[in-house]
């Protein structure tokens, strides 16, 4: 499983399981997106899962495999 850090930016490219379940908001492969801690809520990393935000809106619960950083990205992508 792939750790993430809480506050900093990946670009979501999701794995099968948030194809079966995407997040609340609308967020497509490629865009970038913030990880952030909810208070009361289990912190980012557990059990691979951990929650984003995009352009300043709470988009809901991912996976942390669904995140890449932005290096790994262009690399992928060229």
């Amino acid at each position: 499983m792939r750790k993430v850090r809480v506050g900093s930016k990946y670009v979501y490219d999701p794995v099968l399981f948030d194809k079966l379940n995407p997040p609340v908001v609308n967020v497509v492969r490629g865009q970038l997106v913030k990880v952030v801690n909810l208070r009361g809520c289990p912190p980012a990393n557990t059990m691979g899962m951990c929650y984003i935000n995009f352009n300043g809106i709470f988009a809901g619960m991912v996976c942390t495999n669904s995140l890449i950083n932005l290096a790994e990205w262009k690399r992928r992508n060229k």
